[in-house]
C-alpha cells in the first residue's frame, strides 16, 4: 500500500481580471514532517471566501499576496495527525492558515486555534463561529452601530458575511431589508432568516424598488458589493448614516476604472451635506473582542436567532473552479470545500 500524499493548489498564474482554472496548479508533494514546536493537521474543510481574489494580485490585499508556486493561502479545519507542540496533541481538531493542501504543518501562531466539536459542525469554525461570522457582528456593532427601529441594508445578504449581519440587526431591533442575487436567494433571506424584505439585485429598477422598501431611508448600509448596488443605496442614506466597508466584490476583476462620468464629487457632497460615515476593516483591526463574539454569537446560534447556511464540494481538486464561482455569486450560502473525511457525528447544529 502507497503512503498518503500530499494533494496542494498552487498559485500557477496571476490573473488579469477574472481568474480561471488556468492560473492554478493541482500537484503531489510528501506530507510534511513537524519540527520542534510545530504539528501537522489533515485538512477535513477548507474556506472558500471572496478576499482571496486580491490574494491573487501582486500588491498589497487583506494579508500579504500569495506567492506564485505556492499553495493558495486560506483558513482550514483539520485534525491534528503528528505534533512535536506542547498544546496540540495527535487528534486535535485544529483551525488553522496552512492553505489549499490536504496537510499542513503549523506552528501554532496567528489565528490557529483549536476547534470543540461540542460547539457544532467543525466547519463552523470557517464560517458563523469563524471569520466570516466575526466579521458581520464586530463591523456591525463597531462600525454600523445600529439602534433600535433604525433600518439596516445589507448587500450579499445571503452570503456567509451578509446573512449573519442581518440576523444580528433584527436582533438589535432594527428593520432590515437584504439585497441578493436571484430569487431563490431572496426567498430565503426573506422567509428562513427572517429581514423584513430582500430584493433581486438582477431583477430591473432596483433603485425604485429600494426606495419603496426603505420608505424612512436608510441608516446602516453594510457594504459587500459595491457596483451598481451602492449606487442605489447612495441617494437613500439618511443623514448621520453610517456605511461599513466590508468587500467589493463586483469590483475584484476589474483590471481598470468604470467608464462614465466621474462620480467622486457627487459621493463627497453627500458624505459633507449627510454628514455620513464610511470606513473600512478587517475583521482582524476587532481581535481583542473575539470571545466576547464567541460568546455572543454562540449563543445566537444555539437558540435559533441566528440562522446558517453552507454551501459545500467535495474534493480539494474542485476549489479553483468554485472559488471562480463564487465571485460570480454562484454560491447559495458560506462556500466549504471537504477535502478529507470528517470523523465526528454530523447533526451538532
Amino acid at each position: 500500500m502507497s503512503a498518503p500524499r500530499n494533494r496542494q493548489v498552487l498559485l500557477k498564474s496571476r490573473p488579469d481580471g477574472e481568474p480561471t482554472e488556468g492560473n492554478f496548479e493541482i500537484v503531489e508533494g510528501t506530507i510534511p514532517e513537524p519540527a520542534a514546536g510545530q504539528f501537522v493537521a489533515r485538512t477535513i474543510y477548507l474556506s472558500l471566501d471572496p478576499y482571496m481574489r486580491g490574494l491573487m494580485n501582486d500588491r498589497e490585499s487583506y494579508v500579504e499576496p500569495a506567492k506564485l508556486g505556492e499553495p493558495m493561502p486560506g483558513g482550514a479545519v483539520g485534525q491534528v495527525t503528528r505534533s512535536n507542540h506542547p498544546d496540540y496533541e495527535e487528534g486535535d481538531f485544529v483551525l488553522g492558515d496552512w492553505g489549499w493542501r490536504e496537510y499542513g504543518v503549523s506552528d501554532g501562531s496567528g489565528a490557529t486555534r483549536k476547534v470543540d466539536p461540542a460547539d457544532g459542525p467543525l466547519s463552523y469554525a470557517l464560517g458563523v463561529l469563524g471569520m466570516p461570522g466575526m466579521t458581520a457582528y464586530t463591523g456591525l456593532l463597531n462600525l454600523g452601530r445600529p439602534e433600535p427601529g433604525e433600518t439596516v441594508v445589507v448587500a450579499a445578504a445571503s452570503g456567509a458575511v451578509g446573512s449573519v449581519v442581518g440576523q444580528v440587526g433584527k436582533i438589535k431591533g432594527c428593520r432590515v431589508v437584504g439585497i441578493a442575487g436571484g430569487e431563490r436567494k431572496c426567498r430565503y433571506v426573506a422567509d428562513e432568516l427572517g429581514f423584513d424584505a430582500c430584493l433581486d439585485h438582477r431583477e430591473p429598477d432596483l433603485p425604485g424598488r429600494l426606495k419603496a422598501a426603505c420608505p424612512d431611508g436608510i441608516d446602516v448600509y453594510f457594504e459587500n458589493v459595491g457596483g451598481p448596488v451602492f449606487d442605489a443605496v447612495l441617494p437613500l442614506l439618511n443623514r448621520f448614516a453610517r456605511v461599513p466597508v466590508c468587500g467589493l466584490v463586483a469590483q475584484y476583476n476589474a483590471t481598470e476604472l468604470p467608464p462614465g462620468p466621474d462620480r467622486v464629487p457627487l459621493l463627497m457632497q453627500e458624505i459633507l451635506v449627510k454628514r455620513l460615515a464610511f470606513e473600512g476593516f478587517i475583521v482582524w483591526d476587532f481581535a481583542d473582542q473575539w470571545e466576547e463574539f464567541v460568546a455572543d454569537m454562540g449563543g445566537w446560534v444555539r437558540d435559533g436567532l441566528v440562522k446558517y447556511r453552507e454551501d459545500v464540494t467535495d474534493g480539494l481538486e474542485n476549489a479553483p473552479r468554485q472559488l471562480i464561482g463564487l465571485l460570480k455569486g454562484e454560491n447559495f450560502g458560506k462556500k466549504i470545500i471537504r477535502v478529507g473525511a470528517d470523523p465526528t457525528p454530523p447533526g451538532r447544529a
